[in-house]
């Protein structure tokens, strides 16, 4: 592979606001799938990843479809996405599933759940270096060079338009997208800087926590692990609370100490390290294939306090992201943390989304 870029790329980024920004952008949606950066050189392809490991070889129907779509040499910057089996909106949990070990299985949910490729970015053609050029000349570079692109193979939605940028924001989340991104019309390309910016929903749950983990470091807490009710009663595992400063995770210690079970029989969790109890709801002793060897182990916790935290958004009965701690509510009883609270986005079609409807 002789490209003008070569692989590895680290990805420009994005930092947090709160608001969409006003001024020379160009806003896209925020799609929720794995960022990828595509290199192209003939027949050969490899797809790069966020920390710069190759994808490749999880998803040979994108590599397919790279080989019939993309330009003969080019690398493009973009998204692997996984659009659920009724098409309507995102899955990432399906995405999830289709980092794996075994080729069977891989070849296996790539026809099951196969995955789409969303362009946002245009960093090579043939012999030019795109990279030191304003976004905006990259930008109508990649529409051109994508002009026929046809599905699994998308070239994003964008727009200048700030009013078009915020119905995005609150109609898109429907589909599964994350928020918004704005990108300056004027900024080259810079690999693995925040030169962009993200604009994220943040909402607020009440959550009860049912124990925590120890942090890396030492005896102090590393994560809460919050649960809410689900309708038939079963206390669900939805996510983690992990960013304190390393003085309020040894305050944590001695605030949970009076909690602490040394037995967890009679916990809502007690049976964590038993296959069986993975297949219903993902529990916090469940393994991840992207942290194998970490130490998943985790302290009981009577569930009897209730914490208010900021989420982002749900995917299926989890937290997608890890969820920020806002303050306790002794005002609250663990009964009353149930998913009813949670809002739901307003349904919105993928297909529309990714036409650029």
């Amino acid at each position: 592979m002789q490209l003008p870029v070569m692989p590895p790329v680290a990805p420009m980024l994005a930092k947090a606001v709160k608001d969409i920004p006003t001024g020379d952008y160009l806003y896209e949606p925020k799609w929720d799938g794995f960022r990828c950066i595509v290199f192209r050189d003939g027949d050969e392809v490899e797809l790069g990843s966020r920390n710069e490991r190759p994808l490749t070889r999880y998803f040979p129907e994108v590599v397919a479809a790279v080989l019939e779509q993309l330009p003969e040499r080019c690398v493009v910057d973009g998204e692997v996405i996984v659009p659920s089996a009724t098409g309507d909106t995102l899955d990432f949990e399906a995405l999830l599933q289709r980092i794996h070990p075994a080729k069977s299985r891989v070849d296996r949910l790539a026809a099951e759940t196969p995955a789409s490729f969303v362009a946002f970015d245009l960093l090579a053609l043939g012999d030019d270096d795109l990279v030191p050029l304003p976004f905006a000349e990259r930008r109508a570079r990649l529409t051109q060079a994508l002009s026929a692109a046809r599905a699994p193979v998308f070239v994003t939605s964008a727009t200048d338009d700030v009013s078009v940028a915020r119905g995005w924001f609150e109609s898109f989340e429907g589909a599964g997208l994350d928020g918004v991104v704005a990108k300056p019309t004027a900024t080259a390309y810079q690999p693995d800087v925040r030169a962009m910016l993200k604009i994220k929903h943040e909402r607020t749950a009440d959550c009860v926590v049912a124990g925590f983990r120890w942090h890396k470091s030492g005896d102090v807490v590393g994560s809460l692990l919050l649960g809410l009710y689900a309708a038939d009663g079963a206390l669900q595992h939805v996510g983690v609370s992990a960013s304190f400063p390393m003085k309020r995770r040894a305050e944590l210690v001695e605030e949970l100490a009076p909690l602490r079970m040394d037995d967890p029989t009679g916990h809502p969790w007690q049976q964590w390290a038993e296959a069986e109890a993975h297949a219903e709801g993902r529990l916090p002793g469940a393994q991840s294939r992207w942290n194998a060897g970490k130490d998943l182990s985790w302290v009981a916790l009577r569930p009897e306090r209730v914490v208010e935290v900021r989420y982002d958004h749900m995917e299926g009965t989890r937290f997608r992201h890890t969820a920020q701690f806002n303050r306790w509510r002794p005002d609250r009883t663990p009964e009353s943390c149930t998913y009813a609270q949670l809002e739901v986005p307003v349904s919105y079609d993928l297909g529309e989304v990714l036409s650029g409807a």
